[in-house]
């Protein structure tokens, strides 16, 4: 079963800066971050992104080491998401 979800943009993560500090996970509005169970090569967890994201940016401001970069669309995009 699933669900759409309008978005506005998305974000990429640059999972190599990652140092594994967890704080963008409850800062994501949508809950569409995780954290992996792969480690980058400097050894640390790192998150992952799950369809639904909505470009808010909350990962992007929270994070220490700028692993995201947020991207908009010019027009609002539906996506299907698992409910």
């Amino acid at each position: 079963m699933s669900r759409l979800v309008t978005t506005r943009g998305t974000v990429t993560i640059d999972v190599e800066r990652c140092k594994g500090c967890e704080l963008c996970i409850p800062a994501c509005p949508p809950g569409v971050l995780s954290m992996s169970t792969a480690r980058n090569d400097r050894g640390e967890l790192y998150p992952l992104l799950s369809p639904g994201c909505t470009g808010c940016g909350a990962c992007y401001y929270v994070c220490p080491d700028l692993c995201f970069a947020i991207y908009q669309y010019n027009k609002p995009q539906e996506i299907e998401v698992p409910a």
